[in-house]
């Protein structure tokens, strides 16, 4: 189900307030755009079709995006077993998805699909898987300054992108062999309205390629139903993923690592040496959609989590937001460099990252759990180290105070915070930019604190 049509929304005994037979304004095209109670006429009367002529019910239900009410009236009346939405992006038609689970499954939250959930009583038992296969290193940067990013993923119709065999090979090659915890997924297709013309060379570049790694043991296929089941039946609440890759495209030496949890999702990013986390969101079932309770009436659609590090809506052309290691060293302060990090995810919902530094004799390490991220510095000689925050002058962020222990923040009106478990914050008067300092060498911060930090 890619959105709504006139005869679908007329045989729920509506009328079609689009302007043309496939709008894809969000008001219009997709269950957002309606009150709680017409989600469920519409998903009757899609369902009555769907079973008029195939004689069953579906397992599977796919949209650019699907509200929690509509997903969850689904599975408890229908039976759907999986679900999928489009991949984070800001702008792409209007539709803005931000700071979500980025790659694998999950489970959403009761209030809002686009937020996983912590619990299994506040969560919708079907998983929301993403699609399209996001470019890991390069989609998040995309369209920095502007309103609206482009596209750098695994569709066929890119030249750029899933239509390009060198990228193609370069991200299953990444895709079958980087650390990944309890597994990987990408999704490919296309929309049908691209046309077998501009979609037919990308296809042909792909289809042979995951039929060759399937034959090779490296891969399985499955359809977005069997994903679903297989998922219900491995996992009772999201398990920690991660997405990386250790060598980029040529003439590049980027290299990047997402971690996902039901908590928190975090981004780390190598470049020209540096390191820096380029993205820290967090998850809360609590944080309902805006369009909950009542239909959106903008053409636009809105999703987000809740903000700590966000090096994309924070950064402009000429400055670029993240959290990045600093060190004093001989009587300066300078960005610490250093070679190819090493991801460990050998260990149960454990990530580990060493990265052997060049700057100073020794590494720094990075252990990301499902709740928590514990940081030190491995050295000869001890460093005076921190993590430090930069931003765009413009950048609007979410610190409403700093203390030693807390930063607590809001976010569209609700609260959160992120403790220090060790280590201290600092922030600067005007709270835009943010210090982190270990303590006896090490840095721990946990995320799953919010909601009672925030009072609830």
């Amino acid at each position: 189900m890619v959105g709504n049509s006139p005869t679908l929304v007329e045989d729920a005994g509506m009328s079609w307030r689009g302007r043309y037979p496939w709008d894809w304004h969000a008001n219009v095209g997709f269950s957002t755009g309606y009150t709680p109670a017409e989600r469920l006429k519409l998903v009757d009367a899609y369902m009555k079709t769907f079973k008029g002529i195939f004689g069953h019910y579906p397992k599977s239900i796919g949209s650019w995006y699907l509200d929690s009410r509509t997903l969850d009236y689904m599975a408890k009346k229908y039976g759907i077993q999986s679900s999928c939405i489009c991949r984070d992006q800001i702008g792409t038609d209007g539709y803005t998805l931000w700071g979500g689970y980025w790659n694998q499954g999950y489970y959403p939250s009761l209030k809002n699909t686009y937020m996983p959930a912590q619990s299994q009583s506040g969560q919708i038992s079907v998983p929301v898987f993403r699609m399209l296969g996001s470019d890991p290193i390069r989609q998040y940067d995309s369209g920095i300054g502007s309103e609206m990013q482009g596209v750098e993923t695994m569709e066929p119709t890119y030249s750029n992108g899933g239509g390009n065999a060198t990228w193609v090979n370069w991200y299953f090659d990444q895709f079958t062999k980087g650390a990944c915890m309890k597994y990987n997924y990408v999704q490919i297709g296309q929309e049908n309205s691209f046309t077998w013309a501009n979609m037919r060379n990308g296809f042909e570049i792909q289809l042979p390629l995951v039929a060759r790694l399937r034959d090779e043991g490296k891969i399985q296929i499955r359809t977005l139903g069997e994903t679903g089941v297989w998922f219900r039946k491995n996992f009772k609440t999201t398990p920690a993923t991660s997405v990386s890759v250790l060598k980029d495209l040529e003439g590049s030496d980027k290299k990047t690592v997402w971690f996902d949890s039901r908590y928190f999702r975090a981004n780390l990013l190598w470049d020209n040496g540096t390191m820096r986390f380029r993205d820290i969101h967090l998850f809360d079932e609590n944080f309902a959609s805006d369009y909950h309770d009542a239909p959106g009436t903008s053409s636009s659609c809105y999703f987000y989590t809740l903000p700590f590090v966000d090096g994309h809506l924070w950064s402009s052309v000429d400055k670029m937001a993240g959290l990045r290691l600093m060190a004093k060293v001989n009587g300066e302060e300078i960005e610490l460099k250093g070679k190819t990090p090493v991801f460990d995810d050998s260990k149960e919902g454990i990530l580990r990252i060493s990265w052997p530094l060049t700057s100073v004799k020794g590494k720094f390490v990075i252990v990301l759990n499902e709740k928590k991220a514990t940081m030190w510095m491995e050295s000869a000689t001890p460093v005076k180290w921190s993590l430090n925050l930069t931003t765009a002058k413009s950048a609007e962020l979410p610190f409403l105070a700093v203390k030693e222990n807390r930063v607590s923040c809001s976010f569209k009106n609700f609260k959160y915070s992120v403790v220090a478990e060790q280590g201290s914050f600092k922030g600067a008067d005007a709270v835009n930019t943010l210090q982190i300092s270990p303590k006896n060498n090490v840095i721990t911060l946990n995320f799953s604190e919010r909601a009672k930090a925030a009072g609830k």
